[in-house]
């Protein structure tokens, strides 16, 4: 599937990053062993790894090569050691943990940056930022809400004169972190998605029609009169796709923004657990976007010694001087307060197990 209009309205820059991780520039290391990492997964982070890879090879001289294939694809990858560690928004289940550990050894959740996921739409005549709920977004995807002016959705928005139109439903087809917050936060506001649909990077939905990618939702939401998806928030913003506030756990509609996120993850930190595996779903304060998410590298802690000081310098810049581009892409820098716990699990990655 073609690279949505984004990709050429925002991310020049980045587009030149593809064209330096390919091999168009030599690497700046004084003639020593060319640095080379080949990671993946996410498509949620693709647009700020796009642009970390080319500020990292001009500074560092090692080129990053970013496969973005999904988060779920990265999981598996990774544990098959096809990549030199994955990428997602969704941190590995403890079953995925064990079979990793059965092929390699020990992980590390390498928090990266945090975001955005909203609730994007095309309805033509609607000029307002519609309000959503939790409960009313869990009821389109389980089917039950199917039009516009359905009075759950009217109750939200009052003064706007809905439609009488069939809701055009979309959610990813791949395994996705995007799913995974996406389920993670309609889990903890519908007890009936809970139990009927559950929570994974891969969901069985009961209604809508499945695209590949945060682009694939992106470009059918916006060719779609009607249609309703979710997609991480500079995907909406690159294609000028409308997206609406979502009514958080204090009872406030909240815009998702990079303030707004930011808000999630501060009052998520006292709740973080050793090994960084958390969710910023649903988080206290009346200022916090309630659809946030993470992204994380995951890595094997056993690593091949001419791999090893790769990775650890590269995610070691990414989570201290590559915040610095953040806000630009309309993703927010991870919390001051996670930095230091961010450090030591970088420092438990080492030479030992893993195969080149």
């Amino acid at each position: 599937m073609k690279r949505f209009a984004m990709m050429a309205a925002l991310f020049t820059c980045c587009l030149a990053a593809s064209a330096v991780t390919t091999g168009c520039s030599k690497s700046g290391s004084g003639g020593g062993a060319e640095q080379k990492l080949n990671i993946g997964g996410s498509t949620f982070v693709y647009p700020m790894m796009d642009k970390w890879s080319f500020e990292y090879q001009k500074a560092k001289g090692a080129k990053v090569n970013y496969n973005s294939i999904g988060s779920g694809s990265g999981i598996q990858q990774m544990i098959a050691q096809t990549l030199d560690f994955g990428c997602s928004d969704g941190p590995m289940t403890d079953k995925q943990l064990e079979e990793a550990k059965a092929k390699n050894g020990a992980v590390v959740h390498i928090p990266l940056v945090m975001g955005a996921v909203v609730p994007a739409y095309k309805l033509s005549g609607v000029e307002k930022k519609l309000n959503f709920s939790g409960p009313v977004l869990a009821d389109i995807f389980l089917g039950k809400i199917t039009h516009w002016n359905d009075p759950a959705i009217k109750a939200l928005n009052e003064g706007v004169d809905l439609p009488d139109k069939k809701i055009a439903v979309a959610h990813r087809s791949d395994g996705s972190g995007t799913t995974y917050i996406w389920v993670d936060y309609l889990a903890k506001v519908s007890e009936q998605w809970k139990k009927d649909v559950g929570v994974s990077t891969s969901v069985k939905f009961p209604a809508g029609v499945g695209a590949k990618g945060n682009e694939g939702v992106a470009q059918f939401v916006g060719q779609n009169d009607g249609a309703l998806g979710y997609i991480e928030l500079i995907y909406a913003m690159g294609n000028n796709i409308p997206f609406g506030n979502v009514k958080n756990k204090e009872g406030q509609f909240v815009t998702p923004s990079l303030e707004s996120v930011t808000a999630a993850g501060n009052a998520a930190l006292t709740n973080i657990p050793d090994d960084l595996r958390y969710s910023l779903t649903d988080a206290p304060g009346k200022e916090s976007y309630p659809i946030a998410g993470t992204v994380w590298a995951i890595v094997y802690v056993n690593q091949p010694a001419d791999k090893k000081q790769t990775i650890v310098d590269f995610l070691t810049w990414v989570t201290h001087d590559g915040q610095q581009f953040c806000e630009k892409l309309h993703y927010s820098r991870l919390p001051s307060g996670l930095i230091e716990r961010i450090d030591k699990k970088i420092a438990e990655i080492k030479v030992g197990g893993g195969k080149s």
